[in-house]
C-alpha cells in the first residue's frame, strides 16, 4: 500500500509542472485528439488524460504542456475551446513553490 500512496503523491506533484488544466473534455475525444488539437497554438510536450480503471473511460479532464510560456497564451488568448461540439473549460496552472505560497499567507 505505501507504494501505491508514493505514486499517488508523485503523480500529483507532477501534475504541477503542467501548462493547462482542461476540463470537459467529450468521452469520444482521445489523448492523440487533444494533443492535435492544441498543436495549432504551439508544441504540445505532453498531454496527461487519466482513466478510471473501473469503467475504462477517461475522467474527463487533463493536463497540458507547452514548450514555451508564449504558447501558453497563445491558448488562452482564445475565448472558446470546443471539440466535438462541447466547449472545454481551461484553467491555467500556477507554477508557484511551496516556499512561494507559505511567504504569501504570511
Amino acid at each position: 500500500m505505501a507504494a501505491g500512496s508514493a505514486l499517488r503523491a508523485a503523480g500529483r506533484r507532477s501534475r504541477r509542472l503542467f501548462d493547462i488544466f482542461v476540463a470537459e473534455i467529450p468521452w469520444t475525444v482521445s489523448s492523440k485528439e487533444l494533443k492535435e488539437y492544441f498543436s495549432q497554438f504551439g508544441s504540445v510536450l505532453r498531454c496527461q488524460l487519466p482513466f478510471d480503471r473501473d469503467t475504462g473511460f477517461h475522467r474527463r479532464y487533463c493536463w497540458i504542456k507547452f514548450s514555451t510560456p508564449e504558447e501558453v497564451q497563445n491558448v488562452l488568448q482564445k475565448d472558446n475551446h470546443i471539440l466535438e461540439g462541447s466547449k472545454l473549460t481551461l484553467k491555467h496552472q500556477s507554477r508557484r513553490r511551496r516556499s512561494q505560497r507559505r511567504n504569501q499567507s504570511e
